[in-house]
């Protein structure tokens, strides 16, 4: 179930987000794999939802640990942060930003000072007759 390599148009805005590595001089260790086919294998295991470490090396994106590492590594870097909010000011520069159906839900935003907390009850007359009806 291999799907397609990365797009070339969504790699060019990818590409200059991400922080270059150099090999060290002394105990330059193994060579990394490029970014390009990690970034295809995490969204290899994102799409199909496979376990990490089953991960095919036969697909040539690393192993399952490399993109795993790779993904927290961008992921703290505030990589994917940074491309949403490109591509967002791309979409709304070409006028194809539709916000009239964007949805939120609790699950997604924290309610920060949102709500009023509730204080205590008066019982009352009628707070005690709708209670024992």
């Amino acid at each position: 179930m291999a799907t397609a390599p990365l797009d070339d148009e969504l790699w060019k805005l990818i590409e200059p987000l991400l922080q270059v590595r150099k090999r060290r001089l002394h105990h330059p260790g193994r060579k990394r794999i490029h970014d390009r086919r990690t970034l295809a294998g995490i969204l290899f295991v994102l799409r199909t939802g496979i376990a990490w470490q089953q991960l095919p090396q036969e697909l040539g994106y690393g192993s399952g640990r490399t993109c795993w590492r790779r993904l927290q590594e961008w992921q703290q870097a505030g990589v994917f942060q940074a491309l949403h909010e490109r591509l967002l000011s791309q979409l709304r520069a070409a006028g194809r930003l539709d916000l009239s159906r964007a949805v939120c839900d609790s699950a997604s935003l924290r309610a920060l000072l949102g709500a009023i907390k509730p204080g205590p009850v008066r019982l009352t007359g009628a707070n005690l007759a709708a209670s024992t009806t």
